[in-house]
């Protein structure tokens, strides 16, 4: 191919784009921590999975901006990907304007035991609908075993199958699938698949993957887990979690702080005994939500953690767990968030003159708004005005009845409810069946909300980025990039 057809190609190529529209998340202002540059200990760099990320690590001394995510299936949502892309972009910035190396790393959090999470991938099927792709179930009652004990096993196979006859056609798919495929292996636990899959993704852009569940980062997590036990949280709990009889579980302090209880299997620990599982498998132990942000922090030389919305909340909690000759506390700012609007939704926006927000109601609800701005003028003119009159006429006839009886009042009123609402019945069902005189506007219009808020949730909450690749290719992969790059210079 010649370079003007190579360049055509990419220009046509980057027309098909979907439109990026950020949407980004409020939060309060935060300056990134005064943290000093250090090199980062050798059990947490072991944790690190190779890449440019793991070596300019290595190279020390530096900073870090980091971010993390339980594991999903096929990287899970959208906003996964956008975080990652939030800290590469924050960490060139920072390293701009300090001088310093500063690395993004992301934390697979491998402990999280919420499988009904990770389970599954939502996918935008050949007819452009949210379709879901599920692994297995997990029985309520089963021990909640971290996701680095859960193997993706011969179910994986099934899923890769489902997500190739489930999407459209395209140059573009063959190397989505052969990416997934590479990471998600029967063999492989489902934190160990997210981190390969996310490494592959975005590992030659910068992004180092650290995969907390495995060993060596449990090593170098022990000290600060132990430190941690004593603490009791408004909850009444540890922000430490023990893997035990029922799976991972909070501890509760009994007496004086030297017992702890398992909250579900009501298993009985001393200090002691703790301590012999944080020297001897300390794969055991591991840090709750506020905990976490901490522990990071002492691992890595962080100056700030990218977090969406949930986060944001709760990182003012973890305030206290700091402590005076703890690490310097990161500060928490906001990721990118947005939507990808396809060629298609856009089409019927424009052709309705309607905005994303309008899409966000409950389904029906803007079709049915759509379909009675349809009545032609002389009927709705004829419902405005049947109501009118009879409010007008009612409201005289109360008048009267309330000087002869008054008790006759609310009889009138009632009437008047009623004769109302025949009106609004007879104009429902009117729009009802123009609605399906008008069958293709109510379907776009369902596919349009559909790909926006998917089942009724924002669509980075809900469709995994696989959805898109095998529409759009890499390009879509550096259009994102780019953006949030703007955003984040622009903040």
């Amino acid at each position: 191919m010649s370079e003007s057809a190579a360049a055509e190609l990419a220009r046509e190529r980057e027309a098909a784009l979907p439109r990026i529209v950020g949407t980004p998340i409020a939060a309060p202002a935060a300056r990134p921590a005064e943290v000093r540059p250090r090199r980062v200990a050798a059990d947490t760099l072991a944790a690190v999975l190779p890449g440019p990320g793991r070596d300019r690590l290595a190279a020390g001394p530096v900073l870090a901006v980091t971010t993390g995510q339980q594991p999903g299936l096929f990287t899970g949502p959208l906003y996964t990907v956008y975080k990652a892309l939030s800290v590469l972009a924050l960490a060139r910035r920072l390293e701009r304007e300090r001088r310093v190396p500063v690395v993004a790393v992301f934390w697979v959090a491998g402990d999280d035991h919420d499988f009904a999470e990770a389970n599954h991938a939502w996918v935008l099927n050949t007819a452009g609908e949210p379709a879901s792709i599920v692994l297995r179930e997990r029985a309520p009652e089963a021990p909640q075993r971290p996701l680095a004990a859960e193997r993706c096993g011969p179910e994986v196979e099934g899923a890769l199958a489902a997500l190739r006859a489930g999407t459209p056609e395209s140059e573009f798919k063959g190397a989505v699938l052969a990416w997934l495929e590479a990471a998600y292996r029967p063999d492989a636990s489902l934190a160990d698949a997210f981190a390969a899959a996310l490494q592959a993704l975005l590992g030659g852009r910068g992004l180092a993957v650290f995969r907390a569940h495995a060993a060596p980062a449990k090593r170098a997590m022990a000290p600060w887990l132990l430190r941690a036990l004593p603490v009791t949280l408004p909850d009444g709990l540890s922000p430490v979690l023990l893997e035990a009889g029922a799976g991972r579980d909070r501890l509760r302090p009994e007496g004086q702080g030297e017992v702890w209880l398992t909250r579900r299997s009501g298993e009985r620990f001393s200090r002691a005994e703790i301590e012999r599982i944080a020297h001897d498998a300390p794969e055991r132990l591991s840090p709750n939500v506020l905990l976490r942000p901490v522990v990071e922090a002492a691992l890595f030389p962080t100056v700030a953690y990218a977090a969406g919305p949930g986060e944001l909340r709760y990182f003012p909690e973890a305030a206290p767990l700091y402590g005076a000759d703890g690490p310097v506390p990161q500060a928490a700012v906001p990721r990118w968030s947005g939507v990808l609007v396809e060629a298609r939704v856009s089409r019927v926006l424009d052709r309705h003159g309607l905005t994303l927000a309008e899409l966000e109601g409950p389904a029906g609800a803007l079709e049915a708004r759509l379909v009675r701005e349809s009545l032609p003028p002389d009927v709705a003119a004829v419902f405005g005005e049947l109501r009118e009159r009879v409010e007008r006429e009612y409201a005289g006839l109360a008048r009267a009845v309330a000087v002869i009886d008054p008790t006759l009042e609310a009889r009138v009123v009632t009437a008047r409810n009623a004769a109302l609402a025949g009106t609004h019945d007879i104009e429902r069902k009117l729009v009802a069946a123009l609605k399906r005189a008008n069958e293709t506007l109510v379907g776009q219009i369902a596919r349009a909300r559909s790909a926006v808020f998917a089942r009724g949730r924002p669509q980075e909450r809900v469709l995994t980025l696989a959805s898109f690749l095998v529409r759009y290719g890499p390009s879509l992969l550096d259009a994102l990039e780019a953006e949030v790059a703007r955003w984040v210079e622009a903040s």
